[in-house]
């Protein structure tokens, strides 16, 4: 049985791993002194997002001392961090492309790591040229669901304007609507994707984390306010350094990372989010090239070099 492990317990690991040489002094001191020690993120209540939740002793390490999380609507995150709401967050790469593309003040720092989501469908559907005509379920036209799902319709031949009926779960979750019946498939996300396979209810049609060419692409990145980057440099550096440490302990302590999920809120279940943790490649990060896309892409998603 694991050790129940506070959220100070697991704050101040971090701390001394970073004291015993994550963060060291001359490193810091040849970057120059930080032009500001305050630093605003979104609070997320995504799992997937760990690297952002457990980094707020590796951000003190780097010189941080008022660090805020600031709620935000999932539609309007883009929005709000080019308005300067926030300073940084992560967010799925779709959404960052697709603000960008409206001319918003965003500014794409890193991937940080890939897999979250899957496809999930009923009996029958076997691939993604199957959802032709059938009843797909998003949260909301233009969201990260409806923008994933219409990338990868669109690179099997699909129009996903037409030969696609959306249904918007806006009051009733879509893993519900999956269960009863009332939509064919889904993008299903942790911990949505443990829950799934525990009740043994559709199967996976495309897993992110292992199936080209969605495997080769970030899914979530770190992306900063645009003027913030410009006018902080050496603290947006070390903003990246300390959310890139934080992936990097998510895949090296996965169980740990799980029981600090769980304490501090963010989900219920322990197994479903260790078996989360256990599955995202958080790692890929090193072995990706965030300056690299495929011309292919109609989202522009970052591609593995």
């Amino acid at each position: 049985m694991p050790v129940t492990q506070t959220r100070r317990r697991f704050l101040t690991v971090l701390s001394l791993a970073g004291a015993a040489g994550l963060v060291r002094a001359r490193v810091l001191a040849a970057e120059g002194a930080l032009e500001t020690t305050t630093i605003r993120l979104f609070k997320y209540p995504g799992i997937c997002v760990a690297p952002q939740h457990i980094a707020e002793e590796l951000l003190r390490a780097e010189g941080f001392t008022e660090i805020h999380y600031v709620p935000e609507d999932p539609a309007r995150r883009p929005e709000a961090l080019a308005r300067a709401k926030v300073d940084f967050g992560m967010d799925f790469a779709t959404n960052w492309v697709s603000a960008i593309d409206r001319g918003a003040g965003v500014a794409l720092l890193s991937g940080v790591h890939v897999g979250c989501f899957e496809l999930r469908a009923r009996a029958g559907i076997r691939g993604m040229a199957d959802l032709k005509g059938k009843n797909v379920g998003v949260r909301g036209m233009g969201e990260s669901e409806h923008l994933f799902l219409a990338v990868m319709a669109a690179q099997v031949g699909i129009d996903p304007g037409k030969d696609i009926h959306w249904v918007t779960g806006e009051s009733v979750s879509l893993v519900e609507l999956f269960a009863d019946g009332k939509i064919d498939a889904f993008l299903a996300f942790p911990p949505e994707s443990q829950d799934l396979r525990a009740r043994q209810i559709g199967n996976v049609v495309v897993n992110s984390a292992i199936d080209r060419p969605w495997s080769q692409y970030f899914c979530c990145m770190l992306a900063g306010n645009r003027d913030y980057v410009r006018e902080y440099p050496v603290a947006t550096k070390r903003v990246l350094r300390a959310l890139l440490k934080a992936a990097d302990i998510c895949a090296t302590e996965p169980a740990r990372v799980a029981r600090f999920l769980v304490d501090g809120g963010f989900t219920a279940r322990y197994d479903y989010a260790l078996q989360m943790m256990s599955e995202l490649p958080y790692d890929k990060w090193r072995e990706y090239d965030p300056r690299t896309h495929s011309g292919s892409m109609p989202c522009a998603c970052m591609k593995r070099v």
